[in-house]
């Protein structure tokens, strides 16, 4: 499991680093998850995760003041979290999240990615049932023993900690993100290199050589979307 996501992290990671796209994003996504209760991160764990997520990234605190300062305002934007999944090449499966103010728009452009780039959209349910929602949460200067052991003192349940390239990786149910990051903290980490909540493949494929660059292409292009926050793929990438 570990080792996809980190191959999965580091794509996306080069191909964000320069564009201010993912800020733009990480604005729309801070702003609802604040408008969903208060505008603090103490009081509302969904604003708190996406803060965690964002330090992760490295959003400028512009951004995310810009978003917190808009959600206390008179701004009432109406957003809604909407689901796509389909096939690329070869089989592949993809989710897509969508946090869009003007659904009309983001179906048709979402449909046409994969029409254009050799997928398919699927009907609700034919790929999610194969991804599982999960938090991940990395550190550093850690051994995966040392982690364990502080998991265990705190008594958070966990699905696995395992040592991937210099982080450890620790994977839980989602409703334990929080109480992972305090342990953590507890112990003294003031730092995350990962803190997500994903979708996590159970079952992951290798494509063809001759497949590789359609998939890439089909994934740049849904990621491209305005409206798109999220897409999550079954692929591994060779390395």
């Amino acid at each position: 499991m570990g080792r996809k996501w980190n191959n999965i992290k580091e794509k996306k990671a080069s191909k964000d680093a320069n564009t201010s796209r993912i800020y733009a994003k990480f604005g729309v996504e801070i702003y609802v998850a604040a408008k969903k209760g208060e505008p603090d991160p103490e009081s509302n764990r969904a604003l708190k995760v996406v803060l965690e997520r964002a330090k992760t990234y490295n959003v400028p605190k512009a951004i995310i003041d810009r978003a917190l300062d808009k959600a206390k305002g008179s701004a009432d934007e109406v957003y809604e979290e909407l689901r796509y999944e389909g096939f690329g090449p070869n089989g592949s499966m993809i989710i897509v999240d969508a946090l869009t103010n003007n659904v009309n728009r983001t179906a048709p452009a979402v449909r046409s990615a994969f029409n254009k780039s050799g997928g398919n959209m699927g009907v609700s349910g034919s790929v999610a049932y194969m991804f599982d929602a999960t938090a991940v949460i990395g550190v550093t200067g850690k051994t995966a023993d040392e982690a364990i052991d502080i998991l265990l003192e705190a008594d958070v349940d966990v699905k696995d900690v395992l040592e991937e390239d210099e982080s450890v990786m620790v994977y839980a149910e989602p409703d334990q993100f929080h109480a992972v990051q305090e342990a953590f903290k507890q112990a003294g980490v003031t730092e995350f290199t990962v803190a997500e909540l994903t979708m996590l493949a159970q079952n992951y494929v290798t494509l063809p050589e001759d497949s590789v660059a359609q998939f890439e292409k089909l994934i740049d292009a849904l990621e491209d979307l305005e409206d798109v926050q999220q897409v999550y793929h079954n692929v591994e990438f060779e390395e």
